[in-house]
């Protein structure tokens, strides 16, 4: 297995054998039940409890449902076991009065940054409101008839991924119109490990709206609690929020998702690589959209670096990806991303420094987009000006400390 690292400005091609870790991160999935098991452990020793997701204990959140008029933020990712959550809830007699779906849309079939149409559920007949696009926020009519706003969605744990964007929308709609939130949270698949630039909140956007760290290490349940408790909501209201728990998980878990979490997100490889690729967005680098391979490959038309080749066209969840039918040349990242990513637990900037080193054109490296996403524009302009990878996160550590003192107010699980 070979990878491509980077130093001072020149790329370098080193091999690295990365051989028996494979067992170090290993997860069960039968049933429609994801057992995980901690690192290091070999299968004959997963004997510890199972874990559950919030959405699984029902005996916890339907007594606060009943009676209740209900709508539900949620997804594809809303399961309880292997059937939808909207599908259980109904068949529970919960008053579901309708559906506020996120990015992607409620089943999560739309591109990213794709507008969500209304419209209605055509296995439910439930209504379907749009919470992205122009209506990020429900609005007092679409809140009328609604008592509690349940969220249940799969986050992965980086910033500049939006479903946490919509919670916190959801909950500033509920403190101006006096409803309850309830959160059925779910592991975070990177939440072994907190990392990179704390947000300048002078470049905040719905990709980046509060002053945490691009790898923030929180559950949505914990990320709720901490947007309550630092008053970040409009006026620094806090609003009527419970949090069911999972139970028998901790940040050390290994969790493999049951199912994709964007269309773009297939597996845990390009979950545990999104945080470091996510950023290439903001370049002229394809992230591998409109490929088998998304967020596993690196790539633009006329890079010198590397041999791997990719031709992105339109697939779906990616109608119109970046490069479309241009060759590519880059890096294939899968394996790195399937064992060394999670092994590592950082940010990797070889690959956004060497690929800037070497590109052709640097004044057409960056975009606009990519101060959004990075949380303001110092790391460009540390690319730019040549620092290598420890001078970059050396000057992360005075914002992480600070970050951690305040994550640790909100945490739910060890």
């Amino acid at each position: 297995m070979k990878w491509a690292t980077f130093t001072g400005g020149k790329a370098r091609w080193a091999a690295a054998k990365i051989g028996a870790c494979l067992t170090a991160v290993l997860v069960f999935v039968a049933c429609g039940r994801t057992q995980a098991v901690q690192v290091g452990e070999e299968p004959s020793s997963a004997t510890s409890k199972e874990l559950l997701v919030g959405a699984q204990r029902t005996n916890e959140f339907l007594p606060l449902l009943e009676g209740k008029r209900v709508a539900v933020v949620t997804n594809q990712t809303g399961l309880i076991g292997s059937r939808h959550l909207v599908d259980s809830l109904i068949s529970l007699r919960v008053n579901v009065v309708k559906v506020f779906a996120p990015e992607h849309g409620f089943r999560g079939e739309a591109d990213a940054g794709e507008h969500v149409k209304d419209g209605k559920d055509s296995r439910t007949g439930l209504p379907l409101v749009s919470l992205y696009g122009a209506n990020k926020k429900p609005k007092p009519e679409q809140l009328a008839d609604v008592d509690v706003i349940l969220f249940d969605i799969q986050d992965v744990g980086v910033r500049f991924y939006t479903y946490i964007g919509t919670l916190h929308y959801v909950m500033e709609a509920a403190v101006e119109n006096g409803k309850s939130v309830l959160v059925l949270d779910r592991p975070n698949p990177n939440g072994f490990y907190v990392d990179g630039p704390v947000l300048d909140m002078a470049h905040s956007s719905f990709v980046g709206m509060h002053p945490v760290p691009l790898v923030h290490g929180m559950t949505v349940g914990e990320f709720a609690r901490m947007i309550n408790g630092e008053g970040w909501l409009k006026g620094g209201r806090p609003c009527d929020l419970t949090v069911i728990p999972c139970a028998n998980y901790d940040h050390a878990t290994t969790y493999e998702l049951p199912v994709r979490p964007s269309p773009n997100l297939p597996n845990a490889a390009s979950v545990y690589l999104y945080p470091s690729l996510g950023l290439f967005e903001g370049t002229i680098v394809s992230v591998g959209r409109g490929t088998d391979i998304p967020f596993q490959c690196i790539g633009y038309p006329g890079n010198p670096v590397g041999r791997y080749t990719f031709t992105p066209a339109p697939k779906p969840g990616a109608k119109d990806p970046p490069h479309k039918g241009k060759m590519c040349t880059g890096l294939d990242l899968q394996e790195f991303g399937a064992i060394q990513s999670r092994l590592e637990k950082r940010i990797n900037l070889k690959w956004l420094i060497g690929l800037y080193g070497e590109a052709p054109d640097k004044s057409e490296f960056f975009t606009p987009f990519f101060d959004k996403l990075a949380g303001g524009p110092q790391l460009r302009e540390q690319v730019v000006a040549g620092m290598d990878e420890e001078a970059i996160r050396a000057t992360w550590r005075e914002g992480l400390t600070r970050f951690a003192k305040v994550r640790a107010k909100y945490l739910l699980y060890p």
